[in-house]
């Protein structure tokens, strides 16, 4: 199976190239440092290296935590975070700057991993949530390099497409040194799928707390916004999700009510511009770095690596991406930062953190964009309700924090 998988990314790779090109129509960020996915690399480790692999910008906001804290426990170690998207990259450097080395992760082509591994030498391997490369894992395995699935979670849906192929997924899930599972059930599904050490650690997206210098910026932005004015922020919006929202935001009986949307994918920030102009509802742009107008209705959340200070400078926060069927993005965010939290009916990406939230009091699930825009206005026009949500948001993050000291416990250098 692994060679055939093999020789299907041989035959694939033109279409990643395309992929690639096609990508770069939107974000010109993908035609940067194309050497690098394929095993080249321009610079050179200068201290032992822990190697943290972070996707995109959800996994790499998730691993700050882990990474400040490895930082903290091996001092004479340099943490080496790796991506595959641009974004995630971005995310990146404006969590960390130059106090970690990064880099894109290569295809999981057989010469690509193992140039990556023989130029960067680590001396352990962290995946965060599940990301699983058979290639890379045996190839860590032959060499080695002690590799970790962090913060790992697997849907019943990805845990039966996995099982079509048993000894496969065997053979990749049981090179991972250890597996720190989010939950009980995922790690019982990816014990079933051949991981040899599954512990429960819990979400360590519960570990993350507002930065300093994001809440300060927050209430920045909050002045800008207008200290009077009721905010309503749709956090992570996914393709779709802001047509509903702008159809619904009349129904919204709240005077003066500013809404800031902040779409998940950068290259989606001209369309929805568009759409909210098309609309005939007064737009401004957080990256004019402008005051905003008293008759502006909507501000379009084009900036990157701002989130916690969106957080810090609304009333009420929607989460995106469940609306419509996508999963959900992370709710955990603003809850630590004391916001009341409105999810749609699509959270299957954090099905336990939501329904822990609901059942905390923290956040309330609606079924559809009407009911999001009842429950928004009902909130924004009763601050005791909301005060008391993101009290119970607040308690909630505490109550579950800890699961990167547990992590922490399982990796051995």
């Amino acid at each position: 199976m692994r060679i055939a998988y093999t020789l299907l990314l041989y035959l694939l790779l033109p279409i990643v190239l395309l992929r690639l090109a096609w990508r770069a129509r939107r974000q010109r960020g993908y035609l940067a440092h194309v050497g690098e996915r394929f095993g080249f690399y321009p610079q050179r480790a200068d201290a032992p290296l822990i190697w943290v692999h972070a996707v995109s910008v959800g996994e790499t906001r998730a691993a700050e935590p882990l990474i400040e804290a490895l930082r903290a426990r091996y001092p004479q170690h340099r943490i080496l975070l790796t991506h595959m998207t641009p974004t995630g990259r971005e995310t990146g450097q404006a969590l960390f700057g130059e106090n970690v080395s990064r880099c894109y992760l290569p295809y999981d082509y057989p010469g690509a991993v193992a140039r990556f591994l023989a130029h960067f030498r680590p001396q352990a391997g962290i995946l965060m949530e599940t990301e699983i490369w058979p290639n890379l894992i045996r190839a860590c395995s032959a060499r080695g390099v002690a590799l970790y699935l962090v913060n790992a979670r697997l849907s019943e849906k990805s845990f039966a497409r996995y099982r079509r192929a048993p000894g496969f997924a065997r053979a990749s899930f049981g090179g991972l040194a250890a597996v720190a599972a989010q939950t009980a059930d995922d790690a019982q599904r990816l014990v079933a799928l051949g991981a040899r050490d599954a512990r429960v650690t819990g979400s360590i997206k519960f570990d993350v707390t507002s930065p300093p210098a994001q809440v300060e910026a927050g209430h920045a932005l909050r002045r800008r916004f207008g200290d009077a004015r009721p905010v309503l922020l749709a956090a992570s919006t996914r393709d779709g999700e802001e047509a509903l929202l702008i159809e619904q935001l009349p129904r919204v009986d709240v005077p003066g009510l500013l809404t800031v949307i902040v779409p998940r994918h950068p290259q989606r920030f001209e369309e929805v511009a568009r759409m909210v102009q098309r609309s005939g509802l007064r737009l401004q742009r957080r990256s004019a770095n402008e005051a905003i107008a008293p008759e502006t209705q909507i501000v379009l959340g084009d900036s990157m690596g701002e989130m916690f200070a969106y957080y810090t400078a609304c009333d009420v926060a929607f989460i995106g991406g469940s609306l419509l069927p996508f999963g959900g993005q992370n709710l955990i965010e603003a809850c630590a930062a004391g916001k009341p939290v409105l999810i749609g009916p699509s959270t299957y990406n954090f099905a336990e953190a939501a329904e822990l939230a609901v059942g905390a009091g923290a956040a309330i699930q609606v079924p559809d964009a009407a009911a999001l825009a009842r429950e928004a206005g009902r909130l924004l026009r009763d601050p005791d309700a909301a005060r008391r949500m993101g009290q119970a948001g607040l308690a909630f993050c505490g109550v579950h924090r800890g699961a990167t000291a547990r992590v922490l416990e399982l990796i051995r250098l």
